[in-house]
């Protein structure tokens, strides 16, 4: 039996649902993904959010909601990208209770890596195929992903670059 609903969407709905699957899958899983250090995608994540968005210097929470995921779940993310030494934890010297969150030069060398082994084994041969898609339908395509999606958290704008303070390590942590 096919199912109406899906209509003309059928086979793009289909690869859609086996795509998120298979990456569900392996979302949480660490890995050597063309990295020296084992990672997994969700670390990736972050690391891939903080390096294009570290001039907003957002807080954790903020951060938290822009990925879709809970305070407590991008807060164990973040703790363990600190030790992999990956992140560094620092309060804005306008408001210490707001915990900022920056790559080290040892994360930035890891998303290198881990972008350049991310895009030969996976995204080149979908880019490849992405050509025959006009470039004018791009936005499209891409609203027509992000529309069922509930994004409800509003886009924090840039702010003054505040003075960073590192976190004092508590109990050797």
């Amino acid at each position: 039996m096919k199912l109406a609903w899906m209509g003309e969407y059928r086979d793009v709905v289909e690869k859609l649902i086996r795509y998120c699957n298979v990456y569900a899958a392996v979302y949480k899983k660490e890995a050597y993904l063309g990295t020296s250090v084992k990672v997994s995608y969700s670390q990736i994540q972050v690391l891939e959010y903080l390096l294009e968005n570290e001039e907003l210097h957002q807080n954790m929470a903020m951060i938290a909601g822009r990925l879709g995921i809970t305070r407590s779940t991008f807060t164990k993310l973040v703790n363990r990208l600190v030790e992999k030494g990956l992140l560094e934890k620092f309060h804005a010297s306008d408001n210490r209770r707001d915990v900022i969150v920056q790559a080290t030069a040892q994360g930035r060398q890891v998303y290198a890596d881990y972008s350049d082994y991310v895009y030969h084994a996976h995204f080149s041969r979908m880019f490849e195929v992405g050509h025959a898609i006009p470039r004018e339908s791009l936005p499209a395509i891409a609203a027509m992903l992000d529309a069922g999606i509930r994004d409800d958290v509003p886009q924090q704008p840039c702010r003054e670059t505040p003075k960073l303070i590192p976190v004092e390590k508590r109990n050797g942590r």
